[in-house]
């Protein structure tokens, strides 16, 4: 009879499916975080300016305080 090898439990972690499903929402919702940075930096990018002209035309106006 041939002798069996002995896995060590480290090894048999490893090669046990258990909690791979775990494993891939942690990966999938990662990436959905860094593609949501990604596009609000582009967004931000091309936004500022015109955030920034509507300030100043904002900031010029006056407003009367008459009733």
């Amino acid at each position: 009879m041939p002798k069996r090898l002995r896995t060590s439990p480290l090894l048999a972690k490893f090669r046990s499916e258990e909690g791979a499903i775990t494993v891939d929402w942690v990966v999938l919702t990662a990436l959905l975080v860094s593609l949501g940075f990604v596009t609000g930096t582009m967004i931000w990018g091309r936004t500022e300016p015109v955030a920034d002209r509507v300030g100043q035309y904002v900031g010029s106006r006056t407003v009367n305080d008459q009733p």
